[in-house]
């Protein structure tokens, strides 16, 4: 689409490639009206830093956040003639403080607007590696339906405090789920599927928008984020979607965006938000109707 509100660069995430300028650049070769740039919050513990960041403290993914935003700010400046750079972050929720902090650098940076999202079960990241997905399993003392429980309990606590504009990958839990034949989806039960839907109408009550993230195919998952379980509930419920690649880099920029205009058109999806700044600060939410037939598909070999 000729926007996606959730991207990052190798310049400032170690597990992403390039600069923040090739991601701008290439969003403007693919003529794209909007970008959201969203690098992550940085994390505030030791124990919280990932393997690539072996040779890093703390306090190096705070600076590095700071450079981020000043070089974001320089790139509006540059290309904001040619596309519209929105600058925000995606959030993690590890201990009750990661929102809080949250809180703290959206103000201390005036930040556009927030991609809210969850990485992590009782502290254990569950989308680096099949192996620590099971440690949260295992935490849960191997019961998957209660890792279900927790993200999603988790995700309220970071839906109510922190509000965010977008809300990232809303079923990330599922992504190292195990699919094999006789496996029980978990969302199926009862009470893990009234947990998902009371996040959703939360999120409907104060105007989140959805994000149908494409980046779900390239971790083997058969639809894009959320599943079309879920997506169908959010849109029955009147829920407002957008879509977005969760580019690591500019080579992933429109990331499945064939298989992703495809997903649009199964689940019915012709209309589809996006974010604009507004004189005075803020964004606002508008609609780009008939969206799965805008020029932006066919010009970029995505329309089948």
């Amino acid at each position: 689409m000729p926007f996606t509100f959730h991207s990052h660069s190798g310049q400032f995430c170690r597990h992403a490639k390039g600069s923040l300028e090739a991601v701008v650049t290439g969003a403007i070769a693919r003529k794209m009206l909007v970008l959201g740039l969203s690098e992550h919050v940085p994390r505030s513990r030791a124990q919280d830093l990932y393997p690539e960041e072996s040779d890093m403290a703390a306090d190096d993914l705070h600076a590095a956040f700071d450079a981020y935003v000043a070089e974001a700010q320089r790139l509006r400046a540059k290309y904001g003639q040619q596309i519209e750079i929105l600058i925000g972050a995606e959030t993690e929720y590890i201990t009750p403080e990661s929102l809080a902090e949250a809180k703290q650098l959206r103000a201390k940076h005036g930040l556009d607007y927030l991609v809210g999202s969850l990485h992590h079960v009782d502290e254990i990241p569950m989308d680096f590696s099949p192996e620590l997905y099971e440690q949260i399993v295992q935490r849960c003392g191997g019961d998957r339906r209660e890792a279900y429980r927790r993200y999603f309990e988790s995700q309220l606590a970071m839906l109510r405090e922190l509000q965010p504009e977008v809300v990232g990958h809303f079923d990330l839990i599922r992504i190292f789920h195990p699919t094999a034949a006789g496996t029980e989806d978990p969302l199926q039960a009862a009470e893990i599927r009234e947990l998902a839907l009371r996040n959703i109408d939360y999120a409907i009550s104060y105007g989140a928008i959805f994000e149908i993230n494409s980046r779900a195919w390239k971790k083997g998952l058969p639809d894009a984020y959320p599943q079309r379980d879920l997506l169908a509930e959010i849109l029955g419920r009147g829920g407002r979607v957008t879509v977005s690649d969760d580019s690591h880099g500019a080579q992933d920029l429109c990331m499945h965006y064939d298989r992703l205009h495809a997903y649009l058109r199964d689940m019915g999806i012709a209309d589809l938000y996006y974010l604009r700044r507004v004189r005075g600060g803020g964004v606002e939410a508008c609609v780009l109707e008939n969206a799965v037939e805008h020029e932006f598909w066919t010009a970029n070999g995505f329309a089948r």
